[in-house]
């Protein structure tokens, strides 16, 4: 796997304050949310630093080993989803890496999100949670979690009450509304600072989602202030 990802971005119009490194799913790259941005009607988008990075290229075991992008390999499409795990950790490392370069540039932790996809959510969830420094805040969108064992010993103190946004559809037929509820539930039990949103839609983003998304963010960047 790539030692370093190459990224889709937008660079802030004024003082860099904040960044947000928004993950895409599976077979998608960093041009999939950028169109996003303006959507979203952030209060600080001038001052927001938006970083889209594509996933390495590797073969993925349910598409008949095809190559695409991909943060990790799935390995057959039950509802338990079994995955690469290491794979996981492994583009969770990559992420650490563009936060790192964030805070090297002068952005604070805590002023830094993370947002993801299916498997970009699946990433930004694990990646967040055993971040060791306090981030602002976590959107996990139509996604699922297959390293919550792991989690309930590697969780970072730092986030422990980091805030995050988990949505899904509610007829989505790539990934179990299930799943993203049984994610949402185990981290509700480990007392995670969390907020669920459904809506009528396949595995995919819709308006109100993104209203939802936008209010989510913005309230963290007003208390920032």
């Amino acid at each position: 796997m790539n030692s370093k990802l190459t990224t889709v971005e937008i660079i802030p119009g004024s003082e860099h304050r904040y960044s947000i490194i928004w993950l895409h799913g599976l077979g998608a790259d960093g041009h999939d949310f950028e169109g996003i941005v303006p959507q979203l009607h952030l209060k600080e988008s001038d001052h927001i630093h938006f970083i889209f990075p594509d996933a390495p290229v590797q073969a993925v075991t349910i598409n008949g080993g095809m190559k695409m992008r991909a943060w990790y390999d799935i390995l057959e499409a039950s509802l338990e989803r079994k995955v690469d795990v290491a794979g996981i950790y492994q583009s969770a490392a990559l992420i650490d890496q563009i936060i790192q370069q964030e805070c090297a540039n002068g952005v604070p932790s805590e002023r830094i999100f993370l947002a993801g996809f299916s498997q970009g959510g699946v990433i930004a969830l694990h990646a967040g949670l055993r971040y060791p420094q306090r981030l602002a805040g976590i959107i996990a969108l139509s996604t699922y979690l297959p390293t919550i064992t792991q989690l309930l010993t590697e969780r970072s103190v730092a986030n422990k009450d980091t805030p995050i946004f988990m949505a899904h559809g509610i007829i989505d037929s790539m990934v179990a509304i299930e799943s993203g509820k049984s994610a949402f539930d185990a981290l509700m039990q480990m007392n995670c600072n969390i907020e669920w949103h459904d809506y009528l839609m396949e595995h995919a983003v819709c308006g109100e989602e993104i209203e939802h998304i936008s209010t989510f963010i913005n309230s963290i960047l007003v208390k920032d202030e």
